[in-house]
Protein backbone atom coordinates (compact mmCIF):
# COMPACT_ATOMS: atom_id res chain seq x y z
CA UNK A 1 0.00 0.00 0.00
CA UNK A 2 1.74 3.11 -1.25
CA UNK A 3 1.17 6.83 -0.81
CA UNK A 4 2.32 9.77 -2.97
CA UNK A 5 5.87 10.39 -1.82
CA UNK A 6 7.52 13.22 -3.71
CA UNK A 7 10.39 14.55 -1.63
CA UNK A 8 8.80 17.76 -0.41
CA UNK A 9 8.38 19.38 2.97
CA UNK A 10 5.33 18.16 4.83
CA UNK A 11 5.70 20.77 7.58
CA UNK A 12 4.08 24.13 8.06
CA UNK A 13 4.46 27.05 5.68
CA UNK A 14 7.49 29.15 6.45
CA UNK A 15 9.18 32.32 5.21
CA UNK A 16 12.76 33.02 4.20
CA UNK A 17 14.39 36.45 4.09
CA UNK A 18 16.23 37.65 0.97
CA UNK A 19 17.61 41.12 1.66
CA UNK A 20 14.69 43.40 2.33
CA UNK A 21 12.21 41.01 0.65
CA UNK A 22 10.45 38.31 2.59
CA UNK A 23 9.34 35.46 0.33
CA UNK A 24 6.78 32.93 1.49
CA UNK A 25 7.48 29.34 0.47
CA UNK A 26 4.91 26.61 0.11
CA UNK A 27 4.85 22.88 0.86
CA UNK A 28 3.03 19.81 -0.37
CA UNK A 29 0.94 19.97 2.82
CA UNK A 30 -0.06 23.59 2.21
CA UNK A 31 -1.14 22.48 -1.29
CA UNK A 32 -3.45 19.94 0.31
CA UNK A 33 -1.45 16.69 0.42
CA UNK A 34 -0.40 15.43 3.85
CA UNK A 35 2.29 12.75 3.41
CA UNK A 36 2.42 12.08 7.14
CA UNK A 37 -1.33 11.37 7.22
CA UNK A 38 -0.88 8.99 4.31
CA UNK A 39 1.90 7.17 6.11
CA UNK A 40 -0.28 6.88 9.22
CA UNK A 41 -3.10 5.50 7.09
CA UNK A 42 -0.83 2.82 5.65
CA UNK A 43 0.36 1.83 9.13
CA UNK A 44 -3.23 1.59 10.32
CA UNK A 45 -4.05 -0.75 7.42
CA UNK A 46 -1.21 -3.20 7.95
CA UNK A 47 -2.88 -5.40 10.63
CA UNK A 48 -5.95 -5.89 8.41
CA UNK A 49 -3.86 -6.63 5.34
CA UNK A 50 -1.75 -9.21 7.15
CA UNK A 51 -4.88 -11.26 7.87
CA UNK A 52 -5.36 -11.81 4.12
CA UNK A 53 -1.89 -13.10 3.30
CA UNK A 54 -1.71 -16.47 1.56
CA UNK A 55 1.46 -18.62 1.67
CA UNK A 56 2.28 -17.70 -1.94
CA UNK A 57 2.77 -14.02 -1.13
CA UNK A 58 6.43 -13.00 -1.28
CA UNK A 59 7.77 -10.12 0.78
CA UNK A 60 5.92 -7.71 3.01
CA UNK A 61 3.78 -4.62 2.68
CA UNK A 62 5.25 -1.38 1.38
CA UNK A 63 7.27 -2.47 -1.65
CA UNK A 64 6.85 -0.96 -5.08
CA UNK A 65 5.09 -4.08 -6.36
CA UNK A 66 3.21 -6.99 -4.80
CA UNK A 67 4.83 -10.37 -5.40
CA UNK A 68 2.99 -13.68 -5.63
CA UNK A 69 4.64 -17.05 -6.32
CA UNK A 70 2.30 -19.13 -8.48
CA UNK A 71 2.62 -22.84 -7.67
CA UNK A 72 3.64 -24.12 -11.10
CA UNK A 73 3.62 -27.73 -9.91
CA UNK A 74 -0.05 -27.52 -8.98
CA UNK A 75 -1.25 -26.74 -12.52
CA UNK A 76 -0.63 -28.47 -15.84
CA UNK A 77 -1.70 -25.52 -17.97
CA UNK A 78 -2.68 -22.55 -15.79
CA UNK A 79 -4.60 -19.61 -17.18
CA UNK A 80 -4.44 -16.30 -15.34
CA UNK A 81 -7.72 -14.40 -15.10
CA UNK A 82 -7.97 -10.71 -14.23
CA UNK A 83 -10.77 -8.32 -13.37
CA UNK A 84 -11.06 -4.70 -12.31
CA UNK A 85 -14.01 -2.79 -10.90
CA UNK A 86 -15.26 -0.20 -8.43
CA UNK A 87 -18.27 0.32 -6.19
CA UNK A 88 -19.92 3.24 -7.95
CA UNK A 89 -22.25 5.74 -6.33
CA UNK A 90 -23.10 3.44 -3.43
CA UNK A 91 -20.16 5.33 -1.92
CA UNK A 92 -22.39 8.40 -1.64
CA UNK A 93 -24.52 6.53 0.91
CA UNK A 94 -21.45 5.49 2.90
CA UNK A 95 -20.13 9.04 2.90
CA UNK A 96 -23.45 10.53 4.03
CA UNK A 97 -23.81 8.02 6.86
CA UNK A 98 -20.14 8.15 7.85
CA UNK A 99 -19.94 4.34 7.65
CA UNK A 100 -16.90 3.24 5.68
CA UNK A 101 -16.12 -0.33 6.77
CA UNK A 102 -18.55 -2.18 4.46
CA UNK A 103 -17.99 -0.73 0.98
CA UNK A 104 -14.64 -2.50 0.80
CA UNK A 105 -16.53 -5.80 0.90
CA UNK A 106 -18.60 -4.58 -2.04
CA UNK A 107 -15.41 -3.74 -3.90
CA UNK A 108 -13.89 -7.18 -3.47
CA UNK A 109 -17.17 -8.86 -4.42
CA UNK A 110 -17.40 -6.96 -7.69
CA UNK A 111 -13.92 -8.14 -8.65
CA UNK A 112 -13.66 -11.72 -7.39
CA UNK A 113 -17.19 -12.73 -8.38
CA UNK A 114 -16.31 -11.79 -11.95
CA UNK A 115 -13.14 -13.89 -11.73
CA UNK A 116 -14.93 -16.99 -10.48
CA UNK A 117 -17.38 -16.95 -13.38
CA UNK A 118 -14.76 -18.64 -15.56
CA UNK A 119 -13.86 -21.04 -12.75
CA UNK A 120 -10.83 -19.08 -11.58
CA UNK A 121 -9.72 -19.11 -7.95
CA UNK A 122 -9.02 -15.52 -6.83
CA UNK A 123 -5.36 -15.28 -5.80
CA UNK A 124 -4.64 -11.66 -5.00
CA UNK A 125 -6.04 -8.15 -5.23
CA UNK A 126 -4.65 -4.62 -5.39
CA UNK A 127 -6.77 -1.65 -4.38
CA UNK A 128 -6.82 2.07 -5.14
CA UNK A 129 -8.28 4.65 -2.76
CA UNK A 130 -8.56 8.25 -3.97
CA UNK A 131 -9.76 10.96 -1.59
CA UNK A 132 -9.87 14.71 -1.25
CA UNK A 133 -8.18 14.54 2.13
CA UNK A 134 -6.50 11.59 3.82
CA UNK A 135 -8.02 10.90 7.22
CA UNK A 136 -6.12 7.87 8.55
CA UNK A 137 -9.05 6.52 10.56
CA UNK A 138 -11.38 6.66 7.56
CA UNK A 139 -8.84 5.04 5.27
CA UNK A 140 -8.32 2.33 7.89
CA UNK A 141 -12.06 1.60 7.92
CA UNK A 142 -12.21 1.39 4.13
CA UNK A 143 -9.13 -0.83 4.05
CA UNK A 144 -10.49 -3.08 6.80
CA UNK A 145 -13.57 -3.72 4.68
CA UNK A 146 -11.41 -4.57 1.67
CA UNK A 147 -9.35 -6.94 3.83
CA UNK A 148 -12.53 -8.57 5.15
CA UNK A 149 -13.70 -9.11 1.59
CA UNK A 150 -10.39 -10.68 0.62
CA UNK A 151 -10.59 -13.07 3.56
CA UNK A 152 -14.14 -14.07 2.58
CA UNK A 153 -12.92 -14.69 -0.97
CA UNK A 154 -9.73 -16.50 0.06
CA UNK A 155 -7.41 -14.10 -1.75
CA UNK A 156 -4.57 -11.88 -0.56
CA UNK A 157 -4.50 -8.09 -0.53
CA UNK A 158 -0.92 -7.61 -1.68
CA UNK A 159 -0.74 -3.93 -2.53
CA UNK A 160 -2.48 -0.75 -3.51
CA UNK A 161 -2.39 3.01 -3.55
CA UNK A 162 -3.77 5.84 -1.44
CA UNK A 163 -4.03 9.03 -3.49
CA UNK A 164 -4.88 12.45 -2.06
CA UNK A 165 -6.52 14.73 -4.65
CA UNK A 166 -7.16 18.21 -3.21
CA UNK A 167 -8.83 20.52 -5.69
CA UNK A 168 -10.19 17.56 -7.64
CA UNK A 169 -12.24 15.95 -4.88
CA UNK A 170 -13.93 17.48 -1.85
CA UNK A 171 -12.17 16.68 1.46
CA UNK A 172 -14.78 14.11 2.57
CA UNK A 173 -15.19 12.45 -0.83
CA UNK A 174 -13.44 9.27 -1.90
CA UNK A 175 -13.57 6.65 -4.62
CA UNK A 176 -12.24 3.11 -4.56
CA UNK A 177 -11.35 0.53 -7.17
CA UNK A 178 -9.46 -2.74 -7.31
CA UNK A 179 -7.89 -5.23 -9.67
CA UNK A 180 -7.80 -8.93 -8.92
CA UNK A 181 -5.96 -11.89 -10.44
CA UNK A 182 -7.03 -15.52 -10.33
CA UNK A 183 -6.01 -18.82 -11.88
CA UNK A 184 -7.86 -21.68 -13.53
CA UNK A 185 -6.65 -24.89 -15.13
CA UNK A 186 -7.15 -24.63 -18.89
CA UNK A 187 -9.22 -27.79 -19.14
CA UNK A 188 -11.48 -26.62 -16.29
CA UNK A 189 -12.30 -23.26 -17.84
CA UNK A 190 -16.04 -22.57 -17.58
CA UNK A 191 -18.14 -20.64 -20.06
CA UNK A 192 -20.59 -20.71 -22.98
CA UNK A 193 -18.68 -23.40 -24.86
CA UNK A 194 -19.67 -25.93 -22.18
CA UNK A 195 -23.37 -25.09 -22.06
CA UNK A 196 -25.76 -27.55 -23.71
CA UNK A 197 -29.50 -27.86 -24.28
CA UNK A 198 -31.17 -29.31 -21.21
CA UNK A 199 -28.75 -27.67 -18.75
CA UNK A 200 -30.47 -26.03 -15.80
CA UNK A 201 -29.97 -22.50 -14.44
CA UNK A 202 -29.73 -22.26 -10.64
CA UNK A 203 -30.09 -18.83 -9.02
CA UNK A 204 -28.30 -17.80 -5.83
CA UNK A 205 -29.97 -15.26 -3.57
CA UNK A 206 -28.56 -11.72 -3.55
CA UNK A 207 -28.02 -9.99 -0.21
CA UNK A 208 -29.80 -6.92 -1.59
CA UNK A 209 -29.05 -4.29 -4.20
CA UNK A 210 -25.36 -5.26 -4.16
CA UNK A 211 -23.40 -2.46 -5.89
CA UNK A 212 -25.31 -1.60 -9.04
CA UNK A 213 -27.91 0.98 -9.99
CA UNK A 214 -27.33 3.36 -7.10
CA UNK A 215 -27.70 6.47 -9.25
CA UNK A 216 -31.25 5.33 -10.00
CA UNK A 217 -31.74 4.25 -6.37
CA UNK A 218 -30.77 7.68 -5.06
CA UNK A 219 -33.00 9.48 -7.56
CA UNK A 220 -35.96 7.20 -6.76
CA UNK A 221 -35.65 7.26 -2.99
CA UNK A 222 -34.32 10.73 -2.25
CA UNK A 223 -35.25 12.71 -5.35
CA UNK A 224 -38.74 11.49 -6.27
CA UNK A 225 -39.58 9.67 -3.04
CA UNK A 226 -38.25 12.34 -0.64
CA UNK A 227 -37.17 9.61 1.78
CA UNK A 228 -34.48 9.85 4.46
CA UNK A 229 -31.62 7.47 5.21
CA UNK A 230 -32.74 7.27 8.82
CA UNK A 231 -36.29 6.18 7.96
CA UNK A 232 -37.26 2.85 9.52
CA UNK A 233 -38.83 0.73 6.77
CA UNK A 234 -41.12 -2.06 8.06
CA UNK A 235 -40.42 -4.24 5.02
CA UNK A 236 -36.74 -4.47 6.00
CA UNK A 237 -37.40 -6.15 9.35
CA UNK A 238 -35.69 -9.52 9.78
CA UNK A 239 -35.80 -12.34 12.31
CA UNK A 240 -32.72 -10.81 13.93
CA UNK A 241 -33.74 -7.13 13.62
CA UNK A 242 -37.29 -5.88 14.22
CA UNK A 243 -36.32 -2.40 13.01
CA UNK A 244 -34.00 -1.54 10.17
CA UNK A 245 -33.39 1.82 8.51
CA UNK A 246 -33.21 2.63 4.84
CA UNK A 247 -29.54 3.52 5.20
CA UNK A 248 -28.72 0.17 6.80
CA UNK A 249 -30.45 -1.68 3.98
CA UNK A 250 -28.70 0.30 1.26
CA UNK A 251 -25.28 -0.37 2.80
CA UNK A 252 -25.85 -4.13 3.05
CA UNK A 253 -22.61 -5.54 1.59
CA UNK A 254 -22.60 -7.45 -1.67
CA UNK A 255 -22.49 -11.20 -1.07
CA UNK A 256 -19.17 -12.73 -2.09
CA UNK A 257 -19.89 -15.97 -3.98
CA UNK A 258 -16.31 -16.91 -4.87
CA UNK A 259 -15.85 -19.79 -2.41
CA UNK A 260 -19.44 -20.97 -2.95
CA UNK A 261 -18.91 -21.19 -6.70
CA UNK A 262 -15.52 -22.87 -6.43
CA UNK A 263 -16.94 -25.50 -4.09
CA UNK A 264 -19.92 -26.03 -6.39
CA UNK A 265 -17.63 -26.47 -9.41
CA UNK A 266 -15.52 -28.92 -7.42
CA UNK A 267 -18.45 -31.08 -6.32
CA UNK A 268 -20.77 -30.85 -9.34
CA UNK A 269 -20.75 -30.69 -13.12
CA UNK A 270 -21.00 -26.92 -13.56
CA UNK A 271 -20.82 -25.61 -17.12
CA UNK A 272 -20.98 -21.85 -16.57
CA UNK A 273 -21.65 -19.08 -14.07
CA UNK A 274 -23.16 -15.62 -14.55
CA UNK A 275 -22.49 -12.78 -12.11
CA UNK A 276 -25.65 -10.67 -12.04
CA UNK A 277 -24.59 -7.02 -11.90
CA UNK A 278 -25.51 -3.95 -13.98
CA UNK A 279 -27.71 -5.10 -16.85
CA UNK A 280 -29.74 -7.39 -14.65
CA UNK A 281 -30.47 -11.08 -15.02
CA UNK A 282 -31.07 -11.09 -18.77
CA UNK A 283 -28.16 -8.81 -19.61
CA UNK A 284 -25.64 -10.92 -17.71
CA UNK A 285 -26.99 -14.45 -18.10
CA UNK A 286 -26.88 -14.11 -21.89
CA UNK A 287 -23.10 -13.64 -21.66
CA UNK A 288 -22.82 -17.23 -20.42
CA UNK A 289 -24.86 -18.78 -23.23
CA UNK A 290 -23.85 -19.91 -26.71
CA UNK A 291 -25.30 -17.62 -29.37
CA UNK A 292 -27.78 -20.25 -30.59
CA UNK A 293 -29.32 -21.25 -27.25
CA UNK A 294 -31.86 -19.62 -24.96
CA UNK A 295 -33.18 -19.62 -21.41
CA UNK A 296 -36.66 -18.63 -20.35
CA UNK A 297 -36.37 -17.43 -16.75
CA UNK A 298 -39.44 -18.02 -14.59
CA UNK A 299 -40.03 -14.98 -12.38
CA UNK A 300 -42.43 -17.06 -10.31
CA UNK A 301 -39.54 -19.10 -8.90
CA UNK A 302 -38.64 -16.50 -6.27
CA UNK A 303 -39.60 -13.39 -4.33
CA UNK A 304 -37.22 -10.45 -4.87
CA UNK A 305 -35.75 -8.81 -1.75
CA UNK A 306 -38.10 -6.14 -0.30
CA UNK A 307 -35.73 -3.30 -1.19
CA UNK A 308 -36.52 -3.68 -4.89
CA UNK A 309 -40.22 -3.04 -4.37
CA UNK A 310 -39.45 -0.07 -2.10
CA UNK A 311 -37.26 1.48 -4.82
CA UNK A 312 -39.80 0.71 -7.55
CA UNK A 313 -42.71 2.27 -5.69
CA UNK A 314 -40.78 5.32 -4.49
CA UNK A 315 -39.58 6.17 -7.98
CA UNK A 316 -42.52 4.92 -10.01
CA UNK A 317 -40.09 2.78 -12.02
CA UNK A 318 -41.37 0.38 -14.66
CA UNK A 319 -40.64 -3.35 -14.57
CA UNK A 320 -38.43 -3.29 -17.67
CA UNK A 321 -36.24 -0.54 -16.22
CA UNK A 322 -36.01 -2.36 -12.88
CA UNK A 323 -34.94 -5.60 -14.54
CA UNK A 324 -32.28 -4.08 -16.77
CA UNK A 325 -30.79 -2.10 -13.86
CA UNK A 326 -30.97 -4.38 -10.79
CA UNK A 327 -30.30 -8.01 -9.92
CA UNK A 328 -33.89 -8.42 -8.60
CA UNK A 329 -32.72 -10.75 -5.85
CA UNK A 330 -30.37 -12.98 -7.87
CA UNK A 331 -26.65 -12.36 -7.36
CA UNK A 332 -25.16 -15.32 -9.20
CA UNK A 333 -26.44 -18.01 -11.56
CA UNK A 334 -24.90 -21.44 -12.09
CA UNK A 335 -25.66 -23.42 -15.24
CA UNK A 336 -25.33 -27.13 -14.44
CA UNK A 337 -25.89 -30.48 -16.11
CA UNK A 338 -29.52 -31.65 -15.68
CA UNK A 339 -28.53 -34.62 -13.51
CA UNK A 340 -26.63 -32.32 -11.14
CA UNK A 341 -29.49 -30.09 -10.00
CA UNK A 342 -30.32 -31.78 -6.69
CA UNK A 343 -26.67 -32.20 -5.78
CA UNK A 344 -25.93 -28.57 -6.66
CA UNK A 345 -28.79 -27.29 -4.53
CA UNK A 346 -27.58 -29.49 -1.64
CA UNK A 347 -24.03 -28.11 -1.90
CA UNK A 348 -25.28 -24.53 -1.85
CA UNK A 349 -27.67 -25.21 1.02
CA UNK A 350 -24.80 -26.69 3.04
CA UNK A 351 -22.93 -23.42 2.44
CA UNK A 352 -25.97 -21.42 3.64
CA UNK A 353 -26.67 -20.01 0.19
CA UNK A 354 -30.37 -19.83 -0.70
CA UNK A 355 -30.76 -21.22 -4.21
CA UNK A 356 -33.46 -22.38 -6.62
CA UNK A 357 -33.91 -23.32 -10.28
CA UNK A 358 -35.07 -20.57 -12.62
CA UNK A 359 -35.01 -22.09 -16.09
CA UNK A 360 -33.62 -24.56 -18.61
CA UNK A 361 -31.31 -24.09 -21.57
CA UNK A 362 -33.15 -24.82 -24.82
CA UNK A 363 -32.80 -24.75 -28.58
CA UNK A 364 -35.12 -22.86 -30.89
CA UNK A 365 -33.97 -19.35 -30.10
CA UNK A 366 -31.24 -17.23 -28.58
CA UNK A 367 -30.88 -15.05 -25.53
CA UNK A 368 -32.69 -14.72 -22.21
CA UNK A 369 -36.34 -13.92 -21.65
CA UNK A 370 -38.12 -13.42 -18.34
CA UNK A 371 -41.70 -14.68 -18.07
CA UNK A 372 -44.44 -14.86 -15.47
CA UNK A 373 -44.73 -12.75 -12.32
CA UNK A 374 -42.56 -12.57 -9.25
CA UNK A 375 -43.80 -14.25 -6.11
CA UNK A 376 -45.02 -11.86 -3.47
CA UNK A 377 -44.01 -11.99 0.18
CA UNK A 378 -46.31 -13.73 2.61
Amino acid sequence: MDHPSEHVSAGRDHSVSSGSTTKKTISYQSAGVDIDAGDRAVEALKPSIKKTIRPEVVGGIGGFAGLFALDTEKYKKPLLASSTDGVGTKLVIAQKLGIHDTVGIDLVAMVVDDLVVCGAEPLFLLDYIATGQVVPEKIADIGAGIADGCRYAGCSLIGGEIAEHPGVMKPDDYDISATGVGVVEADQLLGPDRVKPGDVAIAMRASGLHSNGFSLVREALFGVGKMDLGTVVPEFATAERSQRTLGEELLTPTHIYAKDCLELAKECDVHAFAHITGGGIAGNLVRSLPEDLQIEVDRGAWTPNPVFDVVRQAGGIGEEEMERTFNMGVGMVAIVAPDQVDRSLAVLTARHVEAWTIGEVAEGGAGVRLSGSYRTAG
